[in-house]
This record gives C-alpha cells, sequence and structure tokens, in this order.
C-alpha cells in the first residue's frame, strides 16, 4: 500500500517554524560548528540556572519533560499518569507554561472559558481531564495547586525550569527523532547538554524503537530506560474504508499519518503543520475546499482540534493516541516510588 506524500503547508505564522534540517542530521559539521559559540553560551546558562534551588511543595512532584525542543509525545504521557493517579484516588493536579497561550500569569484553566490562545492547546486538553494551572512562574502554579487541593503535581514539561523542586523527572525521548544531532542550541535542538540532563533524570522514557542509538550512545550516563509506543485509539475503527485527509500540527507530524496507516486508514492526502500552528480563517476555508473536492473526511488529532473554534470541529474527526507500554508495571512501579519513596 503506497503512502500519500505529506505536504508541509505554506500558510503558517511568522512565530511558529520548521526546525532547520542540519538539526536532525548527525553528520553535519559546517553549521554545528559555526554556532558552536553560541551553543556553548546557550549550554553554561542551562548548567547554571539548576544550580538555583527550587521551591519544594508539601505534596510529590513528578516532571514529564525532555531535552530537545518540539514534541516528543509529553502531553500524552502525562494524560496516561494522570488517569493512572485518578484510578488510584489521587487528587492529581497538572502544571504547563501554557505554551503560545496569552496568559503568564498562573490560571487555573477553565476549558468552557479559555481557548488555546489564552492557554495552549495542551492546556485545554489537560484541563479535560484533571485540574490545570497555566504560568510561568512553576513554583507559584504549584502553590495555588495545592491551595486548590492538589496531592500530587504532574508538570508537563518544565525539566530545564528550577523554580520548582521535582522530587521525579521523567525524560521523554522520540525514538525516532533521538537527540537530532546531539547539538545545543542553536546548532542543534538540544536545550542544555544532555549527559548534564540525564544525570538529573529519574527515568528516561523512549516511545518508539530506538532508531537513532541513543540508548547506546549515552548508556554510562542513563537512569532506569522505560519503553513505550504511542497507540492510535479505538475512534480510528470507525474511519476504515473512509476517504480522509489527514492533518496535523505537531513537533512531529508524520508520527500522527504514521499511526493512521498502521490502524488500517490510507489518507489521500497528508498535511503538515508547525507545531502548536494556530489555524488562520483562509486555513479553515482551505482545508474544506479540499476535503469537498477529494470528497473526503477531514481528520486530526485532539491537539490541533482544540485550537479550532467550536462551530468548525464539527467537520473535523478527531482521532486520538494512547500509550502502550513494554512493561505494563512500571508505570505502577514509577508511581509507587513518587508517592512512597521511602517504602519504595
Amino acid at each position: 500500500m503506497s503512502s500519500p506524500r505529506i505536504s508541509r503547508s505554506p500558510r503558517f505564522q511568522p512565530r511558529r517554524f520548521w526546525p532547520p534540517l542540519f538539526w536532525t542530521n548527525p553528520e553535519a559539521r559546517c553549521l554545528p560548528g559555526l554556532l558552536w559559540p553560541a551553543s556553548a553560551l546557550v549550554a553554561a546558562c542551562a548548567a547554571a540556572r539548576q544550580k538555583k534551588p527550587g521551591w519544594k511543595a508539601p505534596v510529590p512532584v513528578l516532571c514529564c519533560g525532555n531535552i530537545s525542543v518540539g514534541g516528543t509525545g509529553k502531553t500524552t504521557v502525562v494524560l496516561d499518569i494522570v488517569a493512572r493517579l485518578q484510578k488510584r484516588g489521587v487528587a492529581v493536579h497538572a502544571l504547563t507554561r501554557g505554551y503560545g497561550g496569552r496568559i503568564k500569569t498562573t490560571t487555573q484553566v477553565d476549558a468552557a472559558r479559555h481557548t488555546a490562545q489564552d492557554v495552549g492547546d495542551e492546556a485545554l486538553l489537560l484541563a479535560q481531564c484533571c485540574p490545570t494551572w497555566v504560568g510561568g512562574d512553576r513554583a507559584a502554579s504549584a502553590r495555588a495547586a495545592v491551595a486548590a487541593g492538589a496531592a500530587c503535581l504532574i508538570m508537563d514539561d518544565g525539566f530545564q525550569n528550577p523554580g520548582l523542586h521535582k522530587d521525579m523527572s521523567l525524560l521523554v525521548v522520540d525514538g525516532v527523532a533521538g537527540l537530532g544531532n546531539g547539538h545545543v542550541l542553536p546548532a542543534g535542538p538540544l536545550r542544555e547538554k544532555p549527559e548534564n540532563a540525564l544525570r538529573r533524570a529519574s527515568a528516561v522514557l523512549l516511545i518508539g524503537e530506538d532508531e537513532t542509538g541513543v540508548l547506546e550512545r549515552y548508556a554510562p550516563v542513563l537512569p532506569s530506560v522505560l519503553q513505550a509506543r504511542l497507540q492510535t485509539g479505538q475512534d480510528v475503527e470507525a474511519l476504515r474504508g473512509t476517504r480522509c485527509i489527514a492533518f496535523a500540527g505537531l513537533g512531529r507530524p508524520s508520527k500522527f499519518f504514521e499511526g493512521l496507516r498502521e490502524a488500517g486508514v490510507s489518507p489521500v492526502q497528508c498535511l503538515a503543520f508547525p507545531d502548536h500552528y494556530f489555524y488562520t480563517d483562509q486555513d479553515m476555508t482551505h482545508l474544506v475546499s479540499l476535503a469537498r473536492e477529494a470528497d473526503a473526511q477531514l481528520v486530526t488529532t485532539p491537539k490541533d482540534t482544540v485550537r479550532f473554534p467550536p462551530a468548525f470541529r464539527k467537520q473535523l474527526r478527531t482521532v486520538g493516541v494512547g500509550l502502550f507500554w513494554q512493561d505494563q508495571a512500571a508505570p505502577e512501579a514509577l508511581l509507587d516510588r513518587l508517592l512512597n519513596p521511602v517504602r519504595a
């Protein structure tokens, strides 16, 4: 079965960008070399920030973070862990910066009132499952959450943010993308030196196959390694045999398209947008036109759906993803350590 060509939409806002290709090429030498002085400065600043002590919350804090810019599946991991904690009867609250949103101060997300432009798309997804707080000051968000009754805090991103003490940090790595070319910004996609990050992490969660050899390359400094894969939700079953146009604005949109094909859905066209992309009226008109011309259904992700106005969402079919852990006991053991550190 042939795969449709993935098109990058030219319609995107200037503040959203495609990562440069040399970020993904470990063999690249010229541009990373030229940018090395700036990378060394970024790495030094990142290391210095980690020396600052953060506020210690009176409840357990788990951070799901990453080393690289762009999507690795952190929010999917957070949603999985939130569901597990709720099953245990734990009052869990989520903390996120609210990337892409205009609200910068500590605010509890109200899914009925806030939009993605207010708080970001990830915050809206989290707020559908548990109380969620946005704001750049993670300690302030944590204090507000604890005052509101949180018995456990889950951070979506913030691994490099020293403002809040983490009792446990789960570093999420995309198996296909790995750590890119291994260089720190701007010579590569990394926010800090990988060796420093891996030494601070409690565990690494590798999502998908290790196609870039991360586990072997960093074996001397790796903490415990957990593995999982993304699994398309059951809502995809209704799309089998249906003509579809798939589109997504993610860190790696191809993950969504591949998941559809693995589930037996072969889109007639796939459109890739930048991560956290806010769709314009022109984009919506263009998408509807494409679907009409191809006599196809528009299919996208939950993260994309929440960026559209409610009226337009009625024209979309949303297909979510979940996490399938290689060792089903691993996430529960992780939570045992988080909630009962002495006993575990």
